[in-house]
């Protein structure tokens, strides 16, 4: 399908006073104003919309949608909360669980303006049936959206609170291998348009893997010019275990690993140091800032300005259950352009700077070049929000509105890759999803109940 969008209130691009957009096999082909149809084009009007690229989420954890709200995490901060929430539970999530939760997370990334989802998914151990990774294609695959898969997992039980009651057994790094070999021969996708693709991330750097083995897993990554992501600096433990085991910090560890670099980036780094920033500043290593899970989780607020400044490539993501059991994108984006402000003054932060993090800055992170703007020759990916809303007619800039309002938002319609992924409109249709997660939490919580009652 070719479409032509018209008359919108405002568009975000590198090009200037544009209403309308023509999309034509999957790619913007003109931007402009007073367009013509052409035959064979649906023509949306977008009189009442401004319009955005779709954003970029650069960590997730799909698998967590259905570990929201669970009492015995609620106030505890991260070493405390994986031991009470996922440690706890993913090794009792079956394939058809983890594909109930990959539609659920899906589903709030695409409602909340995201495009494309790189998810770090860690439900991996040396007896795993790789059925659960295949419900996370499957899902993304019938949702529509745009799958980075960072795979996960260890080849060490790790020093983290609670792994080792989970009752897993590491991969081998000879077996986690093998197995991102198969993933990526199956699923991955070369080029700037990708549709899916796979990165090397085992779970942490401080605690999921040897040195050797980090160093193995980094060649074969650059082997297949795979990008490499993981876990750092969300507390300072990773800093006090990388000094008590190697002598060094995690960020200087890291690079002994060839563990950094512009093909890799990291969550978090709530705990960067000013040398930290440094290093990772002149490698291009990246960042993806998750200021909803780093406040709900109590662990700090990320030096997020000062990377910027330094040169450090910014994105942002939504950490799973941890980000406000929410999986919301634009929250993501309203509380980074508000709590930088309130810690470095009112100037610290723009609605366009946080808008471009969110999206070309996500993208560049991953490779996907032909995504993250609105212009010519780029992919698809765009979202029309719905700004004739009573909570929005107040605002004298509607341009920039659905950012500075937050959620909820009222998206008219959402493109993939030139298709129609979402529209508030057919809300309607994913109101199965809710007795499908009941039913798969209440099978999750059954085998959790069975396994610590023997």
């Amino acid at each position: 399908m070719n479409y032509l969008i018209k008359n919108a209130n405002s568009v975000f691009s590198p090009k200037q006073d544009i209403k309308d957009i023509r999309i034509h096999d999957g790619l913007i082909v003109e931007l402009g104003q007073n367009l013509l149809p052409q035959q064979g084009e649906d023509v949306i009007d977008a009189s009442d919309c401004v319009i955005y690229p779709g954003f970029v989420n650069t960590h997730h954890h799909i698998a967590q949608s259905i570990l929201k709200g669970i009492p015995a995490g609620l106030n505890d901060g991260l070493g405390d909360w994986l031991a009470s929430v996922p440690y706890r539970y993913w090794p009792q999530i079956t394939p058809e669980i983890m594909y109930s939760a990959a539609k659920l997370g899906f589903y709030e990334l695409l409602r909340s303006g995201a495009t494309t989802c790189a998810d770090h998914h860690y439900l991996y151990h040396a007896n795993s049936s790789m059925e659960l990774e295949e419900a996370v294609w499957q899902a993304a695959d019938e949702m529509g959206i745009r799958l980075v898969l960072c795979r996960g997992g260890a080849t060490v039980k790790g020093t983290h609170k609670g792994l080792a009651k989970a009752g897993v057994e590491p991969e081998s790094v000879e077996l986690m291998i093998n197995r991102l070999e198969s993933t990526r021969t199956r699923y991955h996708q070369e080029g700037d348009f990708a549709m899916r693709k796979l990165v090397v991330a085992p779970t942490t750097v401080a605690h999921s893997a040897t040195p050797s083995d980090l160093r193995l897993l980094s060649e074969y990554a650059r082997s297949h010019k795979l990008r490499m992501h993981s876990h750092m600096l969300e507390v300072d433990f990773d800093n006090e275990q990388s000094l008590a085991k190697y002598g060094k910090g995690i960020v200087e560890f890291a690079q002994s690993c060839d563990w950094l670099g512009e093909d890799v980036w990291f969550a978090h780094l709530v705990k960067a140091t000013e040398q930290d920033i440094k290093l990772l500043a002149e490698t291009k290593t990246g960042i993806a800032h998750c200021p909803t899970s780093n406040c709900r989780l109590g662990s700090g607020i990320a030096p997020v300005i000062n990377m910027a400044k330094a040169g450090m490539p910014i994105s942002i993501g939504v950490d799973g259950s941890a980000s406000a059991e929410s999986g919301s994108m634009l929250q993501e984006l309203n509380l980074t352009w508000l709590i930088h402000r309130a810690q470095n003054g009112p100037k610290a932060t723009t609605l366009e700077q946080v808008l471009t993090w969110a999206s070309k800055g996500g993208a560049d992170i991953l490779g996907l070049r032909g995504v993250g703007t609105i212009d010519v020759g780029q992919a698809a990916d765009i979202v029309l929000y719905d700004i004739n809303q009573p909570r929005l007619s107040g605002c004298h800039d509607l341009s920039m509105s659905p950012i500075m309002a937050g959620e909820p938002s009222y998206i008219k319609a959402s493109f993939i890759n030139g298709k129609i992924a979402y529209r508030h409109s057919d809300e309607a249709k994913y109101l199965n999803l809710v007795e499908e997660v009941r039913h798969s939490i209440a099978k999750l919580n059954q085998r959790v109940q069975k396994l610590e009652a023997l």
